[in-house]
């Protein structure tokens, strides 16, 4: 009876043309979907760490989730603002309480001080993830030299770190390149005359030199006007096989200034959409990008956190797929998350970090959003709680923060979900701003002492052995599972000062067995890797079978 509930609703969530996707609200959202439970384990974990600072850092705070030491399992590098940023290897057990242990970057502490985010990739292909380190000041590009050790290549790259106030991050293999692109963006220009009122500095396009033999990035394209952004992401909106790059601008300082989506044409320069192409006039305050297909047609869906309402953009197909003409289906599917939805104080929300994850295993997409007053400012909430909304087989989401014991009083910035002990339930880590980082182990219909599963998992982790872009940034992960397909890219970039890179998970509600493809960076199909649930596999390009990868004290058959 389940399995036909199940695939019903999947039929009523995938029928139908895009717009579909806003739900008739006339009718309550059903609260069906199960609720995890989450501990706060940061100080017995060890990771105790605090994001400060003056009001340049009043945004940022970010996290970068990788696996530093060839583990496969999460670490986690933490930005510091005033107080320097962290570097903390996973220890936990299989199953077990979260346990982390701080260790030695090998950077200087100078390059660690003044971060605002980072973001793990493999800039030159030798298959040890990197990190992008976004300051206020020179950013730093830290090779990753394996068991968690790091140095500057900022001069071996011929890159320009540049003097800026970086808040955003994103990055693309483009169509012939061997080594990745990078997008920067800036904040407030503090050496203008005035600031910090009404004057943003540029954003900048890294471009590996096509002309040597070597890793170059030499002068940066300068995107601009630039409005102050506080994410990125490089998408493919229209399915081109080629991606874009959406930005989303704090309103408080820009004049004149919108959102913004740039065409990134390969060996071409790039250019804003204008209105004369379809692109809207959008002004919000800007903080945080999530991404992902909620019905998969093949145009993703884009969650943009604000001051206020949250929005949730659908590309609206009745006008033309190949105009960037969104609709705002937030209030339908209910995610504006406009106000704390606990507490008695009523005023607006501000919203940082956004993620989209599946945290209870049903198959079905959730999105978490990282909430905190800037400082004091009193025309916003005080105590805005960070959101935790399911998704729901009405085709729409609720809340649950407060029934899955996330709702602290605490100003959360960055983010992001992992499974840091490989239980197949994803944990919860917010880096806030002057107090302690949050750290939540999810234990699923249970509790810390008798922690119980939700639903079937897969988590995969996709590569490209002897190839550039070997983690496959770009890539499209297709999950089914008898009628209903789940997607998810992999991509750099998004949120807020936060991103990771390692195994993807899905929910698989009561499916015991999944038919994975991949679609590749090229846009070429995998064929299909049968897999079993609640497992990990490794997918690598040009394999005949997916690997299993079994976690320290798991057991292998």
């Amino acid at each position: 009876m389940i399995r036909r509930t199940l695939a019903a609703a999947t039929c009523l969530l995938l029928s139908g043309s895009p717009s579909s996707l806003a739900a008739d609200s006339s009718k309550p959202p059903e609260a069906l979907a199960p609720i995890p439970s989450f501990t706060e384990e940061a100080q017995q974990a060890d990771v105790t760490h605090v994001y400060d600072g003056a009001w340049e850092f009043f945004v940022g705070g970010g996290t970068a989730i990788f696996d530093c030491n060839d583990d496969r399992r999460p670490d986690l590098f933490l930005a510091g603002g005033s107080n320097q940023a962290r570097l903390f290897q996973n220890e936990s057990i299989t199953a077990g309480p979260l346990k982390f242990k701080e260790v030695d970057t090998g950077v200087s502490d100078r390059s660690l001080g003044r971060v605002l985010g980072a973001y793990p990739i493999d800039i030159d292909n030798d298959d040890h993830l990197d990190l992008v380190v976004l300051r206020l000041g020179e950013n730093l590009l830290l090779k990753g030299l394996g068991d968690c050790r790091f140095e500057v290549m900022n001069r071996s790259l011929a890159f320009e770190g540049g003097r800026e106030w970086t808040t955003a991050f994103s990055a693309t293999w483009e169509e012939g390149s061997t080594y990745p692109t990078l997008a920067f963006g800036n904040y407030v220009d503090r050496s203008a005359p005035g600031s910090p009122w009404g004057t943003c500095h540029n954003n900048f396009l890294f471009r590996p030199d096509a002309d040597s033999e070597a890793l170059l990035y030499r002068e940066p394209t300068r995107l601009s006007p630039g409005y102050c952004s506080l994410s990125i992401l490089f998408t493919d909106w229209n399915r081109s096989g080629e991606a874009s790059l959406r930005i989303s601008n704090d309103r408080h300082y820009y004049r004149g200034g919108q959102e913004q989506l740039w065409a990134v044409p390969a060996n071409r320069p790039p250019r804003p959409y204008r209105r004369s192409d379809g692109w809207q006039h959008l002004k919000i305050w800007g903080m945080g990008i999530a991404s992902i297909d909620l019905n998969v047609d093949g145009f993703p869906e884009y969650a943009l956190t604000s001051m206020g309402d949250t929005k949730l953009q659908t590309l609206d197909l009745e006008s033309d797929d190949t105009l960037p003409v969104f609709e705002d289906i937030a209030f339908n599917l209910g995610v504006t998350a406009h106000r704390p939805y606990t507490g008695d104080d009523l005023k607006p929300s501000t919203g940082w970090h956004s993620e989209f994850q599946d945290v209870n295993n049903d198959g079905l997409w959730d999105l978490f959003i990282a909430k905190g007053n800037v400082e004091a400012m009193p025309d916003f909430a005080a105590y805005d709680p960070d959101n935790l909304l399911l998704g729901q087989w009405s085709r729409t989401f609720a809340e649950a923060g407060k029934d899955a014991g996330i709702a602290l009083d605490r100003r959360g910035r960055g983010g992001g979900l992992a499974d840091f002990n490989a239980d197949g339930l994803l944990d919860l880590i917010v880096v806030n701003r002057s107090s302690p980082v949050s750290l939540f182990r999810n234990t699923g219909a249970g509790t810390a002492a008798d922690p119980r599963p939700l639903g079937n998992w897969l988590a995969i982790d996709v590569r490209q052995p002897a190839r550039f872009n070997g983690r496959a940034v770009g890539a499209k992960i297709s999950v089914k599972t008898g009628n209903r397909t789940l997607v998810k890219d992999i991509q750099v970039g998004g949120g807020h000062a936060s991103g990771q890179l390692g195994f993807v998970h899905f929910g698989l509600g009561v499916a015991e067995r999944a038919n994975v493809r991949i679609k590749w960076p090229d846009g070429d199909w995998s064929h299909g890797y049968r897999v079993f649930a609640n497992s990990h596999v490794v997918i690598e390009r040009g394999t005949e079978k997916a690997k299993l990868w079994y976690p320290p004290g798991a057991s292998n058959p």
